[in-house]
């Protein structure tokens, strides 16, 4: 099965598009919408692969639980496909926010990202809202707001197939994967005021040279104790900065590609909930989810099926 682009690495620009269906809208409407969503999608994929093919354009749509049910997609579902719960900590909460697709759209030119964003929200917006925009930016070298590299864990050559594309174990989504998403603002008004040092424990890494640090001295409730749970357990990353700097809310899109999204479940869970429990990730004293939803990504292959 030929997998959407979920193994493509970030590039210089990103859009990240949120769509719910509107009630009002009849369900035979909705259903002609999607599929030709999905077809533009093949073609914008195709179109950019021909006419830039340098750029590293591509698009990826995900479906959320609500809308595979909605749309009567095929049955049963991916294994592990459900709508996000909320993990609530003793201080934090990974919230649960609905979304029926997602459009993450990748290339190195601004221009060709913006065109092909724009080009999917003139077919969505016939029946649904956009709830989430977010325009991401590469900043300095894949580093986040906060000043540290962002995705030095990401797996690499074959071992991105792997962790981020569904194989043989559920063989009717071969292909596909899931997607989660979280839309992070920073209060960096609060991390500023924290020394370098103290940053860096908060992380578990170096702040110039990204070289995470031994495990004697790595804090329990680093980001890196907490957020990497073992070699054999790993997602692709495509986080991506972004924010407004007059109003100094900048954040992070934490997005992620997952063979099994107990895989990030597992994650999450130390995140918030802490390992053991009431050991947080403290990253989360700076850095508020305000969004949290589950996705199926289909396979290429069944999103040709679905356009017709």
């Amino acid at each position: 099965m030929n997998s959407q682009n979920v193994t493509d690495y970030p590039n210089n620009n990103t859009y990240f598009l949120v769509w719910n269906f509107r009630q009002n809208v009849a369900p035979d409407k909705i259903k002609s919408v999607f599929q030709r969503v999905c077809a533009l999608v093949t073609n914008l994929n195709n179109s950019a692969l021909d006419r830039f093919p340098n750029s590293k354009a591509s698009c990826v749509m995900g479906i959320g639980y609500e809308a595979w049910l909605q749309l009567e997609l095929p049955a049963p579902l991916p294994k592990e496909f459900k709508i996000f719960e909320e993990i609530k900590g003793s201080k934090h909460t990974a919230v649960s926010t609905r979304g029926d697709l997602h459009f993450h759209v990748r290339a190195d030119v601004k221009s060709l990202a913006y065109d092909m964003a724009s080009t999917i929200s003139g077919f969505m917006k016939e029946v649904a809202d956009c709830i989430v925009e977010v325009q991401g930016f590469r900043y300095w070298d894949s580093r986040s707001i906060l000043g540290f590299v962002d995705g030095t864990e990401n797996p690499h050559g074959k071992d991105r197939d792997y962790f981020a594309i569904i194989g043989d174990s559920d063989p009717q989504y071969e292909g596909g994967s899931y997607l989660f998403v979280q839309k992070y603002i920073h209060n960096l008004d609060a991390w500023k005021a924290l020394p370098v040092g103290e940053q860096e424990k908060v992380i578990g890494r170096s702040k110039e040279q990204d070289i995470e640090m031994d495990d004697d001295v790595k804090p329990q409730n680093s980001h890196i104790a907490l957020a990497n749970i073992g070699d054999d357990f790993k997602v692709v990353r495509d986080n991506m900065p972004f924010g407004s700097v007059s109003s100094n809310e900048m954040g992070t899109y934490f997005i992620c590609y997952a063979s099994t999204f107990s895989t990030v479940e597992k994650m999450l869970t130390n995140m918030f909930i802490g390992n053991p429990p009431g050991n947080y990730d403290r990253i989360l004293d700076f850095s508020t989810a305000q969004t949290g939803t589950l996705f199926f990504v289909p396979s290429a292959d069944m999103l040709d099926l679905f356009s017709s």
